[in-house]
């Protein structure tokens, strides 16, 4: 075989093993239902290297349910439920494309949003669902006719969580300022967590103001990330989490190819390097930290 088609396998193939953690941690945020393998394979994959927690994150009705339901046959799981923010728009105006898995129901319409919404909530009610999200705004992939949506469904997802006490899970894409501004207007839960954290030093402050927890991912290794790195820096050590997002978001130097709970040491260990702090203390602050956040 050409040395150029070993390359272009190698691109698609997992990455090997990292050193493992000597002090365990959570993977804040990971989408196990998207990963190749079981969901056995991957908890024994990440517990090798000192991944011992996950908390598998809902992205629609049927993710959602599959999330809860994992997280019951599972000690090492954890759920949140939701409707992603882009799921809404699409809920709302019948197009079963993207997130979801089981298509919304025709005609689609505010009633449609409401019926699914009520299955969140339900979903949310169980004691092995933690939080409530991934839910927000996202401005990079809807556009503004999804707006009016997206916000509705973001402002019952705070309602749910605040009701049942849940920690909230933030997905801000492009939307920092309407984010902020809705939460402050709803109130926001005791425990809220910016997921996959994208904004930069001045809004890490902000949030670490409003007690909001920071979740740093994989991305926080690419070179164009430095406003990434500039929030690990002043971000209040006790609000910080990691996390995968997996099979998203793998940390360089394995960027593009599949991302997955095992691959966590890698981001520890990137964000220990810009705190400058040792590997198995933030390693302790995290796996405190997202057990506080997530309440388990």
């Amino acid at each position: 075989m050409p040395s150029n088609a070993t390359d272009a396998s190698d691109k698609h193939a997992a990455p090997p093993l990292p050193e493992p953690l000597r002090v365990p941690v959570a993977d804040s945020h990971t989408h196990l239902d998207m990963q190749s393998g079981t969901v056995e394979e991957g908890l024994a994959k990440a517990a090798s290297v000192g991944v011992t927690t996950v908390v598998q994150v809902g992205c629609d009705v049927r993710g959602s349910q599959w999330a809860a339901e994992t997280a019951a046959r599972h000690d090492a799981v954890h759920a949140t439920v939701a409707l992603h923010p882009n799921e809404a728009p699409r809920i709302v105006h019948g197009d079963p494309d993207g997130w979801s898995r089981q298509g919304a129901r025709e005609p689609g319409g505010a009633a449609a949003l409401d019926e699914a919404l009520a299955e969140i909530d339900r979903l949310a009610a169980l004691p092995h669902v933690k939080g409530v999200g991934e839910t927000g705004l996202d401005y990079f992939r809807t556009g503004p006719e999804g707006k009016e949506a997206q916000e509705a469904s973001f402002r019952a997802h705070i309602e749910i969580a605040k009701r049942h006490g849940k920690a909230l899970v933030i997905h801000d894409r492009d939307a920092h300022a309407d984010v902020l501004r809705i939460l402050k207007e709803e109130g926001a839960p005791e425990r809220t967590v910016f997921h996959c954290y994208s904004g930069d030093a001045e809004m890490a402050q902000v949030c670490a103001r409003a007690g909001y927890y920071m979740s740093f991912a994989g991305n926080v290794t690419f070179k164009n990330a430095q406003n990434l790195r500039d929030a690990v820096a002043v971000a209040p050590l006790e609000l910080l989490l990691v996390e995968t997002d997996a099979p998203f978001l793998t940390p360089a130097p394995y960027r593009g190819r599949p991302n997955a709970p095992y691959l966590i040491p890698i981001t520890v260990r990137a964000m220990a390097a810009v705190r400058d702090i040792d590997e198995d203390a933030l390693a302790a602050a995290l796996g405190r930290n997202t057990a506080h956040a997530f309440g388990y």
